[in-house]
């Protein structure tokens, strides 16, 4: 009980600062013009509005299990994929990011080959979108411990989905017209850093580097 006492009244803080007659919401409730459709990961830990300091209206957000984006095919799961299409064809968003994270479940799940319920699974079901970033990882990667691999394949698996998001028509034609822009983050939870791929060094880069957190001791007198 002492959550849902939490919730309601983290809503009534909510309502105090965005549903006044001069709030938030009253530009926003005919109509919203998010400029980003951000794709994240289900975790708990990773809030995409927190992380980003973001104002509602600001983010079209979709969250799945391990932030994955299935390729375009008349049998994709159309959970994600109209929300794909909606953000990009009916919002014209001006940009896509998908955020990954370190110390994914739906990753580990993938590496480690956990089945969760024999006879409905639907973990391993929808992790098999992201196949191709596990074989690559175990190919590529063989030598290396288990935890380098999951966190590889965490970052191969927002690859994947960056490609993925280019296999939908109407998405590519925007890409190719310089109408939108595609990204792909990684938020390090140990090092509270983010990082972005950078084509040009086909790697990730810090966007935001890790908090110093270095002690410093002064000299007693």
């Amino acid at each position: 009980m002492r959550d849902l006492e939490k919730f309601i009244a983290g809503f009534s803080r909510f309502q105090e600062n965005y549903c006044r007659e001069d709030g938030l919401f009253q530009q926003l409730r005919e109509s919203q013009h998010p400029s980003t459709l951000l794709i994240g990961c289900c975790d708990s830990r990773v809030d995409p509005a927190l992380l980003t300091g973001s104002d509602p209206g600001e983010l079209f957000v979709v969250r799945n299990i391990a932030n994955i984006v299935p390729t375009c095919t008349p049998d994709a799961p159309p959970g994600v994929s109209s929300a794909i299409e909606f953000a990009v064809c009916s919002l014209q968003v001006e940009r896509v990011i998908v955020l990954g994270h370190s110390r994914c479940g739906g990753i580990r799940a993938l590496m480690d080959d956990v089945v969760v319920d024999a006879e409905t699974d639907f973990v391993s079901r929808w992790m098999r979108f992201a196949a191709r970033a596990k074989a690559q990882v175990r190919r590529e990667l063989a030598h290396k411990t288990p935890q380098q691999q999951r966190r590889a394949c965490e970052m191969a698996n927002i690859l994947c989905s960056l490609d993925n998001l280019l296999s939908y028509p109407w998405l590519r034609r925007r890409v190719e017209a310089q109408q939108l822009s595609l990204h792909g983050w990684y938020f390090d939870l140990e090092e509270g850093a983010l990082l972005a791929y950078s084509p040009r060094q086909q790697a990730f880069l810090p966007l935001v580097c890790p908090l110093d957190r270095t002690v410093h001791i002064g000299h007693r007198g």
